[in-house]
C-alpha cells in the first residue's frame, strides 16, 4: 500500500470506489446517523425553549440569553468545513464513537453549569460536537446507500428530523415548566446511549484510524472561526441598530474570508464550489434556508402585534410546517432517485417561494388555519426542494471529498438560519413593525426563495461537470 505523505496533493488521496464497494444498501446505519443528526439538531430547538428560564436562573437579560444559542451556532458553522475534511481522512466508526459521546458529556457540563460562562463555554464544545456529528451525515449515506437509492435514505433522515425535534421541543418546554431549565439538557442522555452502542455496531469502518487533525485543519478552524463570527456578529449589530459597529465586523468577515481563501487547504474546497453542479446548488440552499426569518421572527411578532394572540398560536401553526415536511420527505427522496435532483428542487423552490408569497395575502383578522395552511404549502416546498438538492450534491462531489462537501452544505445552511432572522428583522424595521412590516419582511424573504429557485435552474438536467 503507498503511504502518502502530507505533500501529497489531495486529489490523489483516497480515490473514487467503484460501484462494487457498496454492493447492497444498508438501511439501518443511515437510521442511526438520523438519529445522531436529531440529536445536534435538537441543540437548537431545545435550547431555544430554556431560554426565558436560563435568563431568570442566572440573572440575565433577554439580548444576553440569546448568547446560549449562539455559541452552539458559531463552531457549528465555522468547523463544518474542517470536520468535514477531517471525516474525509479518518475511519468513519472511530469519529462516531467520538463525537457521540462529546455531545452527552457537553450536555452535561452545560446542564451543571454554575455561570454564563461556563455554560457558554459548555455550547461552545457541543458545537465542535455537532458539527463532527454533521460532517459524517453524507460520508456514511455513501459508503451504506447505493447511488439509485440515496435519495430515499435522505428522505429517511428528513423525514425523522422534523418529527423527532417537534417531539423533543414539545417535551422541553414541559420539562421545563415543572423542573427548571437543566434537566432539559439532559433530555438527550438516554437516547444518545443507544446511538452509540448502535453506532459501534452499524456505522462502517475504512481501515483509516483516527488520526489528529493536522495543524492546517486547526487552522482553518480559526480563520473561518473568526470570519463566521464577526458575519455573524454583524447581523447581530444591525438588529442593534449599531450600523458603524455593523459596517466594522462586515469588513473584518471579508478580511477573514479572503484570508481563508488565500490559504493552500482553501483550494480544494474552492474547487468544488467552482463546480457548477455543487457551488449553485450550495447557494440555493444558503438562500431558501432564510425562509427559518418567518417562522422565528416574522410570524411570532404578526401574531403579538397584528392578531394579539400568545405565542401559542405561532407554535400550534408550525405544526402545519413540519407536518408537511414529514410527510412529503419520503416522496421526496423517492423523486430524487427517479428524477433530476435539479429539477425536483427547482419545484420545490417554487412551493416553498409560494407559500411565503402567501403570507402577504394574511389580513388582521387571521385565524389558525389561515396561518397554517399557507405554511402545510411552504413545508411541502421545503421537503422537495432539500432532500433532491442534498441528494444532487452528494452524486456530484468526488469521492475523496465527500466529508467536505457535507461541511459546505452545513455552514450554507447554518449560516442561513443565523443571517435569515436577522434579515427579517430588518425589514420588519424598517417597514415600520406591525402589518406594514410583516409584508416587508415576507417580500423580501419572498425574494430570497425565488433566487433561490433561479440558482438550481441551469443546467437542472443533465449537468456539465466542470473541475472548476
Amino acid at each position: 500500500m503507498t503511504r502518502h505523505t502530507p505533500e501529497t496533493p489531495e486529489s490523489t488521496r483516497n480515490p473514487p470506489p467503484d460501484d462494487g464497494d457498496t454492493p447492497r444498501t444498508r438501511w439501518t446505519p443511515v437510521a442511526v446517523m438520523a438519529l445522531a443528526l436529531l440529536m445536534v439538531t435538537l441543540e437548537i430547538s431545545l435550547t431555544a425553549v430554556t431560554l426565558p428560564a436560563i435568563g431568570d436562573d442566572l440573572d440575565i437579560g433577554s439580548s444576553t440569553a440569546q448568547w446560549v444559542l449562539l455559541a452552539y451556532a458559531l463552531p457549528t458553522a465555522a468547523l463544518a468545513i474542517p470536520a468535514g475534511r477531517w471525516s474525509d481522512r479518518v475511519d468513519l466508526r472511530a469519529l462516531f464513537l467520538l463525537a457521540v459521546p462529546a455531545i452527552g458529556l457537553t450536555s452535561v457540563l452545560a446542564a451543571v453549569a454554575a455561570n454564563l460562562p461556563v455554560l457558554l463555554a459548555a455550547r461552545v464544545l457541543q458545537g465542535v460536537a455537532g458539527a463532527l456529528v454533521g460532517a459524517l451525515y453524507l460520508p456514511v449515506v455513501a459508503a451504506c446507500v447505493r447511488p439509485e437509492q440515496r435519495g430515499r435514505a435522505m428522505g429517511l433522515v428528513a423525514t425523522i428530523m422534523p418529527i423527532g425535534s417537534m417531539g423533543g421541543s414539545s417535551l422541553g418546554g414541559v420539562v421545563v415548566d415543572a423542573y427548571g431549565w437543566r434537566p432539559v439538557f439532559l433530555l438527550k442522555i438516554p437516547v444518545l446511549l443507544v446511538v452509540f452502542w448502535l453506532g459501534a455496531r452499524l456505522i462502517p469502518r475504512n481501515g483509516k484510524g483516527l488520526a489528529a487533525p493536522g495543524r492546517s485543519l486547526v487552522g482553518d478552524g480559526v480563520v473561518l472561526g473568526v470570519t463566521v463570527t464577526a458575519l455573524l456578529l454583524a447581523f447581530d449589530r444591525i438588529d442593534a441598530g449599531a450600523p458603524v459597529a455593523a459596517t466594522l465586523l462586515g469588513l473584518a468577515a471579508v478580511g477573514g474570508g479572503a484570508w481563508w481563501a488565500r490559504l493552500g487547504t482553501a483550494r480544494p474546497v474552492l474547487d468544488l464550489l467552482r463546480r457548477r453542479e455543487v457551488g449553485l446548488p450550495v447557494l440555493s440552499l444558503f438562500l431558501s434556508g432564510t425562509f427559518v426569518g418567518l417562522s422565528y421572527f416574522l410570524l411570532p411578532f404578526y401574531v403579538a402585534d397584528v392578531l394579539d394572540a400568545g405565542a401559542s398560536l405561532t407554535g400550534v401553526a408550525m405544526v402545519f410546517f413540519i407536518g408537511a415536511v414529514a410527510v412529503t420527505a419520503p416522496v421526496s427522496g423517492t423523486l430524487a432517485d427517479r428524477l433530476p435532483p435539479r429539477l425536483v428542487g427547482a419545484v420545490g423552490a417554487a412551493l416553498c417561494g409560494a407559500g411565503v408569497l402567501s403570507m402577504l395575502t394574511l389580513g388582521p383578522d387571521a385565524g389558525l388555519w389561515d396561518i397554517g395552511w399557507r405554511l402545510a404549502v411552504a413545508g411541502v416546498g421545503q421537503a422537495l426542494f432539500g432532500t433532491p438538492v442534498n441528494a444532487g450534491i452528494l452524486a456530484a462531489a468526488p469521492a475523496h471529498l465527500i466529508g467536505t462537501t457535507g461541511g459546505v452544505g452545513t455552514t450554507s445552511r447554518t449560516l442561513a438560519f443565523t443571517v435569515g432572522p436577522a434579515i427579517a428583522a430588518l425589514a420588519y424595521g424598517i417597514g415600520g413593525g406591525g402589518e406594514t412590516g410583516f409584508r416587508t419582511g415576507v417580500a423580501v424573504l419572498a425574494t430570497l426563495q425565488a433566487l433561490s429557485l433561479l440558482a438550481l435552474l441551469p443546467g437542472s438536467g443533465n449537468a456539465v461537470r466542470k473541475a472548476g
